[in-house]
């Protein structure tokens, strides 16, 4: 049943209730119709066979010596009261010599119309009538010994006509009202069963970025509808997250680009003030190129952090032996680590396939990090192994820990943990963020962890992360090319 493209769901159930209904109910009916008109039909056979054997019973039984004639009278007799059977008795030459209700007959069969023997039907004066016919033999002494009888026996069925006909009618009402019904009940029930859609919808109709925090109730729905609601609700919990994340970014990328501007605005107007040399005009350009150089690198960390979490940049695969990389990096880092009385060690070895530049960066983040928050004769341990088909990178430095509520939020962008640990850079908190996106865009993972001191050992942070050996990537990135020590948290 084709359904037109614009009706609501609703109705669509409502009608196919009805439709389904007015099936199964039609099939019934055909099935009992046929059943009663079978019944009807057996039942009128019978009723024939029965009078037939009745009238060759009176014909030709009783004393041998009646006649004919008397035998015919018997029959009067013997079907008084059958007001709805009719009985035609003719000679061989088609002379009517009996008939009882003849106004059964049509003018044919009275006026010796040829009759086949056995069963046949016929309409007269309104009324339905089926026969049979039958050769009846005439026993000896009958005066016509040796000669046969041609018997007609009509029923009228008009009743049973009438009452298949009645049956058919309040089939036909019982069925509509049938299908009026479940139509109805289809609709209430697809209208109670959708409302958990209709909720989905007003709800969906009012959110706005300040009613992120609306949820349905999930066990209200139905088996049916519930995974729609779960799957509603998640996405209104990712949207939230999302729009908390941005409008935490937003707030501090403004705050972040607020400071190097207000320097150079100041700058730019303590040089405007008066007439100065060219070497106090060169001293303030060099002052606003790091300002530059500064919102430079930040504009170049989010747009590796927007294509990271797009995957929108292809990513090389080769081995890469990080062991040779640490060694690269110490040795990039040695001389702030040696004014710093930090010492760096490295331990075990371990190659991964992956994109060396992205794998350095991610490294050289850590290690500048671990730079920063180790204090004056303390140490930093990279700690490399194969583990399970995976390789384990743990970066792990002495010094003041990290509080337990800030473990997980460390990679998030611009978080840069309590205001005693950002006394000691002035980093703009995106290199923990970029150097996750680099892990999980080799497939692997990082987190944190950080124990507090106790004597007579200082606080310890281990950052470890975990790459597989193949390095299945989830997805394709690039690395911008750079010193090791750019985006270091």
């Amino acid at each position: 049943m084709r359904l037109p493209p614009g009706l609501s769901l609703t109705a669509r159930l409502a009608l196919l209730f009805a439709a389904l209904t007015a099936s199964l109910l039609i099939m019934v009916g055909v099935v009992i119709g046929r059943a009663v008109e079978h019944h009807f039909q057996e039942l009128d056979e019978h009723e024939l066979v029965g009078k037939l054997t009745l009238v060759a019973n009176l014909v030709q039984g009783a004393d041998p010596g009646l006649p004919l004639a008397e035998r015919l009278l018997r029959l009067d007799d013997a079907f008084a009261g059958h007001d709805m059977v009719a009985v035609l008795l003719r000679a061989t030459d088609g002379r009517v010599l009996h008939a009882i209700h003849p106004g059964f007959f049509t003018p044919a069969q009275l006026a010796g119309a040829q009759m086949p023997i056995g069963s046949t039907e016929w309409a007269q004066d309104g009324h339905q009538v089926i026969g049979r016919t039958a050769r009846i033999e005439l026993p000896a002494g009958t005066g016509a010994a040796g000669e046969a009888l041609t018997a007609l026996v009509a029923l009228d069925i008009s009743h049973h006509i009438h009452f298949l006909d009645e049956l058919r009618r309040g089939l036909w009402l019982a069925i509509s009202l049938a299908a009026i019904a479940a139509a109805l009940l289809g609709w209430l029930a697809a209208h109670r069963g959708l409302a958990p859609l209709r909720r989905v919808t007003a709800t969906a109709r009012h959110l706005s970025a300040e009613r992120l925090g609306e949820r349905l109730v999930e066990d209200a729905a139905p088996a049916e509808v519930r995974e729609l609601v779960e799957a509603f609700n998640g996405m209104l919990a990712r949207l939230e997250a999302s729009f908390r994340r941005l409008s935490d970014f937003s707030a501090d990328i403004a705050h972040e680009l607020r400071t190097p501007v207000s320097n150079l605005m100041t700058q730019t107007q303590v040089a405007l003030a008066r007439s100065r040399s060219a070497d106090e005009y060169r001293e303030v350009l060099a002052s606003n190129m790091e300002e530059y150089e500064r919102i430079a690198r930040m504009v170049a960390d989010m747009l590796f952090l927007a294509q990271a979490e797009d995957g929108r940049l292809p990513r090389a695969s080769e081995t890469v032996v990080l062991a040779d990389e640490a060694a690269a990096l110490i040795e990039f880092y040695d001389a702030l680590a040696e004014a710093q009385g930090v010492r760096i060690t490295v331990e075990g070895a371990a190659s991964v396939r992956g994109d060396r530049l992205m794998l350095r960066r991610a490294l050289s983040n850590l290690l500048s990090n671990a730079l920063r928050h180790t204090p004056a004769g303390g140490g930093i341990r990279i700690r490399l192994r194969h583990d399970d088909g995976e390789v384990e990178v743990q970066i792990d430095n002495d010094g003041e820990p990290i509080p337990p509520e800030q473990l997980e939020r460390i990679f998030d962008r611009f978080h840069r943990g309590s205001a005693d640990r950002r006394r000691h850079g002035e980093g703009a908190g995106l290199g923990l963020a970029i150097t996750r996106s680099i892990v999980h865009a080799h497939g692997g993972r990082i987190w944190a962890s950080s124990a507090a001191a106790s004597a007579p050992h200082a606080g310890t942070t281990t950052f470890t992360l975990r790459l597989p050996v193949a390095g299945g990537a989830a997805r394709q990135l690039a690395a911008p090319h750079g010193s090791p020590q750019e985006s270091a948290t």
